[in-house]
């Protein structure tokens, strides 16, 4: 497998002597053959970006032949996972990369749609604030999409959501165009199944205290009409979404306020003695939102593992 390291801003980390760049960008794709060797190109421009590996999630078409030719390293999955599982695979290839020193370790690890064509050349505006140390995520606020024809719910089921388990509400939760630190990337995974992943990801983000922004850039991708297949796509998309909600508990009842009984016995069962309240949160329990502090692999998913039959621009 021939790698990209010389196009990407490199130095040498002054304790280990390991190569460093600025990014490694993991781009999944399911049957996005017309579309993903403009995006492979688009992000082999942008300054820093040292590597492009492109997961093919059982694609049928010439997904991953097209992003070989246009540059990229693939790896090519036996069947169609769903795209949370795909970045799991395709992540585990690089960790397990850079831990053989197969590809260099990045400050910054940028997650993109395979249908952003040329204009994934602007994701550099994406990698500014994590790589100046200012942000731990940083999450793409797209501009409207010429064709668009969604009826809102998965984007405002997200939105609402968020706002219940976390406090905040980002203008774009459904974005895949992502930058994260590396150095954070475990308190992420295992990435959400199917197309929770956003969803997830950012909830998980802020309920582990990472600085979390979103930067605008003009990107555009393939629309999802209302045709029967962009219905299906939606749905699926919106059961992932409640599935991801379900699991941080957005639909536990809100407890009624508590009165004082006769006595002067304070609200919400505490004793005078300041003992915990039978049913709170355990010392050191979960963090907000009910998700575990870590995360079981996936059933059925991809297994990790380190170089697992990636195919490089040199035909390894």
């Amino acid at each position: 497998m021939t790698g990209d390291a010389h196009d990407g801003r490199t130095g040498v980390d002054a304790h280990d002597g390991r190569a460093r760049v600025d990014a490694l960008a993991l781009v999944p794709a399911f049957n996005e053959a017309e579309r993903i060797g403009a995006t492979v190109a688009a992000l082999r421009k942008v300054p820093g970006v040292a590597e492009v590996l492109v997961v093919s999630d059982g694609s049928t078409d010439a997904t991953a032949a097209r992003a070989v030719e246009a540059g990229a390293h693939c790896l090519d999955l036996p069947r169609n996972f769903g795209k949370g599982d795909a970045l799991n695979a395709g992540l585990a290839a690089l960790t397990g990369r850079v831990r053989e020193g197969l590809s260099p370790e990045p400050v910054a690890l940028l997650l993109a749609d395979a249908d952003l064509g040329d204009t994934a050349a602007l994701l550099e505006a994406l990698l500014g604030p994590v790589l100046a140390g200012q942000a731990d995520l940083a999450v793409a606020d797209l501009p409207p999409q010429p064709g668009a024809k969604g009826f809102g719910v998965a984007i405002g089921m997200a939105r609402w959501g968020m706002r219940r388990v976390a406090g905040r509400v980002l203008a774009e939760p459904l974005s895949g165009q992502r930058a994260v630190r590396w150095t954070a990337v475990g308190e992420l995974v295992p990435f959400a199944p199917g197309f929770g992943v956003e969803v997830a990801m950012t909830l998980d983000a802020i309920a582990a205290g990472l600085r979390v922004v979103e930067v605008q850039v003009d990107l555009r991708h393939k629309p999802t009409g209302r045709t029967v297949a962009g219905i299906v796509h939606r749905g699926r998309q919106a059961g992932s979404i409640a599935r991801v909600l379900a699991r941080h508990r957005v639909w536990r009842p809100t407890p009624a306020p508590e009165q004082a009984p006769p006595g002067g016995a304070p609200p919400g069962g505490a004793s005078a003695g300041g003992g915990p309240v039978e049913g709170g949160p355990a010392p050191g329990g979960a963090p907000p939102g009910g998700a575990p502090a870590g995360g079981a692999p996936v059933e059925g998913g991809p297994a990790p593992g380190g170089d697992q039959g990636l195919a490089g621009p040199g035909g390894e």
